[in-house]
């Protein structure tokens, strides 16, 4: 899947990855490719992104993640 993350400033990352971990409102949830569309806000944590080349990992303190057609995007704070 396509992932990318984006604060106000910068691109943070912008790639593929096979996972994404996100620190979520409500909980923290877990992105695999073919997910089911989603839409929903993130709270301060660490966004997992793992990728061929190993596991990157992304401060955030908050923001808002979409979920579609294998496409993740992250707008963080």
């Amino acid at each position: 899947m396509t992932v990318e993350i984006l604060t106000p400033d910068t691109s943070l990352f912008e790639g593929e990855a096979s996972y994404v971990g996100l620190p979520g409102s409500d909980g923290s949830l877990g992105i695999l490719n073919n997910h089911a569309a989603l839409v929903t806000t993130l709270r301060t944590g660490v966004v997992v992104v793992r990728t061929e080349s190993g596991e990157k990992l992304f401060k955030v303190k908050g923001g808002t993640v979409e979920v579609l057609n294998n496409h993740v995007t992250i707008l963080a704070l």
